[in-house]
């Protein structure tokens, strides 16, 4: 195994390096870098890309990628982990979603080399770092003043990307359509297998869903035979993909989902918390004037799982505030939110701290 090279820097079979990936400078001339971390294991094995922070305020990612690099597993690695915690450093130290020119970099790629500030850093971000990838990981939160379920979106017409986002054991896959300029999608185009995670919000930890993260991404890993299965499980080690183990919640494949807009200005005063069950007509929330008067109820159009919901109370006419996804069963979803909870609360095994956030 020759080991991989990014950025000129090669990392041997057997190797961890820590690489800075100059990506560009502050008015100062202080160098910005991407950071990178490369574990390459001494047998051959998949390239996996975790990436995170692709916007700069969906911090999340972050503390995923801290806490999978601090557990053990980490050491027993078939083939090369490739993690990046914060892949849009200058959005990150505004705490901004976007670039310093408004751009999102997430609808930059594939990029180029002498176009706008987001072509070039995707362009450096896909030659050195997603080219090298035979899979992705994207660790993504829901927008400013909203928050996501945990959930897992990905092309379920392509057969990995299917068993990865089952391996990864989120309570909700999306099969969603593919965002043009997005890492998703130039990695879909080129026939990689990319899961996208969303879970929380920006600029806010969520522990459900960093340990939930984490517990994910070692699914997929144990799922790709890059780490060994708990004891509990024996898979042939000649098999290139494993099916899930069974002692993670089942995920749910949506039918459909939509968001439930508000029809007047106000404030809002949300009724359902995420992950919450509704039937038709449920009351989400209630929209009122600051004295009480104009009270409007917002119901549900249909069944189905709140799996994304706004966090600011102060909405205008034709904003989006609940996430519906529909299913085929809906009381079978929320089993698998709750299971989901039950499980990742349980898991001290990938775990590196000694206490969950708070």
């Amino acid at each position: 195994m020759p080991g991989i090279e990014i950025g000129g820097v090669t990392v041997k079979a057997g190797e961890r390096r820590s690489i800075e990936l100059q990506v560009g400078q502050l008015y100062t001339h202080t160098a910005l870098h991407i950071p990178v971390e490369v574990i390459c294991g001494k047998r051959a094995g998949p390239v996996l890309l975790v990436c995170a922070a692709i916007h700069g305020d969906e911090i999340n990612g972050v503390e995923i990628i801290r806490r999978l690099l601090k557990t053990k597993l980490s050491r027993q690695i078939k083939g090369t982990l490739i993690a990046v915690p914060i892949v849009n450093v200058l959005g990150f130290v505004q705490r901004s979603r976007y670039l310093p020119d408004r751009r999102d970099l997430n609808r930059c790629f594939p990029g180029s080399e002498k176009g706008s500030l987001g072509a070039r850093i995707a362009n450096l971000f896909r030659t050195q770092i997603v080219d090298k990838a035979t899979h992705i990981i994207d660790l993504h939160t829901a927008a400013i003043h909203r928050s996501n379920l945990p959930q897992i979106r990905t092309n379920m017409d392509h057969p990995v990307s299917a068993l990865m986002a089952e391996a990864f054991g989120a309570p909700v896959i999306i099969n969603s359509t593919l965002r043009e300029g997005s890492l998703r999608g130039n990695a879909d185009e080129n026939g990689l297998p990319v899961l996208t995670y969303e879970a929380g919000e920006a600029l806010r930890f969520d522990e459900i869903a960093i340990a939930g993260g984490v517990r994910g991404i070692v699914g997929v890993m144990r799922a790709l035979n890059m780490l060994g299965q708990p004891r509990s499980v024996k898979e042939p080690a000649s098999k290139p993909i494993s099916r899930p183990v069974k002692d993670k919640a089942a995920p749910v494949v949506a039918k459909s989902s939509y968001w439930v807009r508000a029809e007047q200005d106000g404030i809002l005063r949300p009724m359902v918390p995420l992950g919450a069950r509704v039937e038709k007509d449920t009351i989400l929330g209630v929209i009122s004037a600051p004295l009480g008067e104009q009270e409007l109820l917002v119901r549900a159009p249909t069944r189905g799982i709140v799996i994304g919901r706004v966090t600011l109370p102060l909405v205008n006419e034709g904003e989006a505030m609940f996430h519906i996804a529909r299913f085929e069963t809906v009381s079978g979803a929320e089993r698998q939110v709750e299971a989901f909870h039950n499980a990742v609360m349980e898991d001290d095994e990938l775990n590196p701290d000694p206490a969950p956030l708070v």
